[in-house]
């Protein structure tokens, strides 16, 4: 399994990536291993400011659906028109090609609170 160290995570297994104020944010190879194949991506908060923890959109694979959590507080400033035609991207490239949204981040005191790798890795095995 996969878990990028120079990446951050969240106990509702999305993946983020923090460059100046901006964060991308996925979801993990993990998760998309239990999802399965995704056939769609939903994201209806482009241009929301969306709280931590609340839901920002939904992954919805053959045999179930997940809601998508908000890592950090922050405006949804992009969604990934890739997925669009290709949601399989977030299964065959989920730190790559298969990134979500971009959040401009309000509170940078919250990155504190997110999992690195090895505590992701740690959450996992349970």
């Amino acid at each position: 399994m996969n878990i990028p160290s120079d990446l951050k995570y969240t106990k509702d297994h999305e993946w983020i990536k923090i460059e100046d104020n901006i964060a991308t944010v996925g979801i993990t190879d993990f998760a998309q291993g239990e999802l399965g194949d995704i056939v769609y991506v939903d994201v209806d908060t482009l241009d929301d400011t969306v709280e931590e923890g609340e839901v920002f959109g939904s992954v919805e694979a053959v045999k179930t659906v997940s809601d998508l959590f908000m890592p950090l507080t922050g405006e949804v400033v992009e969604f990934n028109e890739g997925l669009e035609d290709e949601p399989e991207l977030v299964n065959t490239d989920p730190y790559g090609k298969g990134w979500m949204i971009k959040i401009d981040i309000a509170d940078s005191s919250q990155i504190e609170d997110l999992l690195d790798a090895e505590a992701y890795q740690s959450l996992i095995k349970g």
